[in-house]
């Protein structure tokens, strides 16, 4: 339940709350976001956990630390180059993941999730890109925030009598709102070519990028100039006026909403047009955290039906597994405000559940439920587990169910043992000063930091500002597509010698070479942070990374082969295609950025 709290507070102050406020549900609804995301990309990363975390692959922790790490940045997975001790470190990421997912001290698990990204990121800066930065600041910003007061096991247990705010507004809430403003903001002022300005062939530019491009992407090219041009505008005048939806003081939910939809859907796109990973599934969750209180209040109406109104619920109350689990249950159903009685107290009650050995489910006609069928019943009214009432009422579901319940019933003692860890404590949600200082003070970083992104010479980072920033991996340059969309564009193409004299492309798993241009080049990449890496790969830049992927070339080829089918020297070739303007066909250059042998280091050379 929440408080009426707001009803004392001048006009001003619920203004204000109204504009830079969070409601708790929405901030409930990140935190699962969030914790879905850390699950997915430790998924998604762990298929080249080897490749790209340990010391066989393509960065060592030696070249890492003496040429290429920042002296600020810090790492746990810098302890170790050991696969099995990667493995680890992702098993217990997720482990802390899922701990945030259901809300289980949910302050110090975002804490942990935060620092362990954040290892997990200085670990290859190589495999990085802007969605990344976005996902680690999003959970910096979370630590701050009360995630865990709606819809979380902290909530379920929560033995405070007092009743919860519906929105909270403190240093932290200003700050999360402006650093996912300041992604928009800044990117526009970062989109300073003629190209996006006085062309509007930013469109047309971006979806030629064929190391981006999916099929609908191609498809989206194929369409009329004028209509690029225009999503081209459309682009740039939501990137710098969207944001401002969020602070119309006047019907402010309806045109936070409307910025919640826009944002999402212009990311929807992007996804369905470029490759970016998980980048646009971590700019739509940040997005959820806007949703107005007037929206939640709305569906929770909508839902207090004489059914779910009429439900009461009973429980043993010498059995404290009993009790934990109701209250769980009662939260994650979504059944807020159903009575949770003790049997005890009902003479009735109390004998009805001795005889039947259950808790006792009262409907609103006041039919009685026990058992597994009391399980369906509730989940029956649950809006999120509905659609499963009839898989649950089937009979040798309900069959296994009920013997389940049993066994648990009768087993009380053991069972209770698997909620110990379960506390009842009291939760608050408040501000402090000194957390409102704090956030503030790094608000004040981050926009320094930001404004001398598009302002290097004008605006200078006290020392301070500027390692503060970068131990905390506050750093971030919202540079997508900026000043211009790439042009340099190509595919790979690495022709390999094995020692009988075979000649394979390593880069395709030993088929034979070709150099003519792929259909999808996109799908040449096995995922995202491959993509990534070969494109950072290419650049001048980051020439010092090319020894490593080549002796990563040859330990990976030549530990699956054996004897005459060994690597033994390859030459890296991009073939390099500019994209020029108005549709024209582009020549192709071949350009070897790299040479190596597997067995002469010597010869190994741009």
């Amino acid at each position: 339940m929440f408080s009426k709290e707001k009803k004392f507070k001048s006009g001003f102050e619920r203004k204000l709350e109204e504009l830079f406020g969070l409601d708790l549900r929405s901030l409930a609804l990140f935190r699962i976001g969030l914790a879905l995301l850390v699950v997915t990309d430790l998924i998604n990363r762990s298929k080249d956990l080897k490749a790209h975390y340990t010391d066989f692959g393509i960065l060592p922790r030696a070249p890492l630390v003496e040429q290429f790490l920042n002296p600020w940045f810090w790492s746990v997975h810098l302890f170790s180059g050991q696969a099995l001790f990667q493995s680890f470190l992702f098993l217990f990421a997720g482990f802390i993941a899922f701990a945030l997912l259901i809300g289980y001290r949910t302050r110090f698990v975002t804490i942990v999730s935060w620092a362990l990204l954040v290892s997990l990121h200085s670990r290859n800066p190589m495999v990085l890109s802007a969605g990344d930065i976005e996902f680690r600041l999003l959970l910096f910003w979370a630590m701050f925030l009360p995630l865990g007061a709606c819809y979380s096991v902290d909530s379920a247990l929560n033995s405070s009598s007092k009743a919860l705010p519906e929105r909270i507004l403190s240093g932290a809430t200003v700050a999360l709102t402006l650093q996912i403003c300041f992604v928009y903001w800044f990117t526009w002022a970062l989109k300073s070519d003629p190209i996006w300005w006085k062309e509007g062939s930013a469109v047309y530019y971006a979806l030629s990028i064929d190391q981006f491009a999916t099929p609908i992407g191609q498809f989206f090219l194929g369409f009329p100039p004028p209509l690029l041009v225009f999503l081209t505008y459309t682009t740039l005048g939501i990137e710098l006026l969207g944001p401002f939806l969020l602070f119309i003081p006047i019907r402010t939910s309806f045109f936070r909403l409307c910025a919640v939809a826009t944002f999402i859907l212009l990311h929807l796109g992007f996804g369905l047009g470029l490759t970016l990973g998980l980048f646009p599934f971590i700019s739509a969750i940040a997005w959820l955290v806007f949703i107005p209180s007037e929206f939640w209040n709305g569906i929770s109406q909508r839902l207090q039906t004489p059914q779910r109104q009429g439900l009461k619920i009973y429980y043993d109350g010498e059995c404290g597994f009993c009790k934990k689990t109701v209250y769980l249950l009662r939260t994650f159903l979504v059944l807020p405000g159903t009575p949770l009685l003790l049997a005890q107290d009902d003479p009735e009650i109390f004998a009805d559940m001795k005889t039947h050995n259950s808790w006792v489910v009262v409907d609103w006609e006041g039919y009685k439920h026990f058992k597994f069928k009391a399980i369906a019943y509730v989940c029956h009214l649950s809006p999120l587990l509905r659609p499963l009432t009839p898989l649950l009422e089937w009979r040798p579901v309900l069959s296994v169910g009920t013997k389940a319940y049993e066994i648990i019933a009768n087993n009380r003692r053991a069972a209770s043992k698997v909620t110990t860890p379960l506390k009842f404590r009291p939760l608050e949600v408040r501000s402090s000063l000194l957390t409102d200082i704090i956030a503030f003070l790094l608000l004040l970083c981050v926009s320094l930091w930001n404004l001398r992104t598009i302002a290097p010479s004008i605006f200078k980072l006290p020392s301070v500002v500027n390692w503060v920033t970068l131990v905390l991996r506050l750093d971030q340059k919202w540079s997508m597509f900026a000043p211009y969309p790439l042009k340099d564009d190509g595919w790979y193409v690495i022709p390999g010698q094995l020692k009988d004299g075979t000649e394979i492309d390593v880069f395709k798993n030993g088929t034979p070479v070709t150099l003519e241009k792929p259909r999808l080049v996109s799908a040449t990449y096995p995922n995202e942070r491959w993509r990534k890496y070969m494109m950072n790969l290419w650049s001048k830049d980051n020439s010092k990374y090319r020894l490593y992927y080549g002796r990563y070339l040859c330990r990976n080829w030549n530990s699956q082969h054996q004897g005459s089918q060994q690597l033994d020297t390859f030459s890296i070739y991009f073939m390099r295609e500019n994209t020029l303007p108005n549709y024209q066909t582009p020549t192709v250059k071949k350009v070897r950025i790299w040479k190596h042998s597997c067995f002469n280091p010597s010869s190994e050379d741009n």
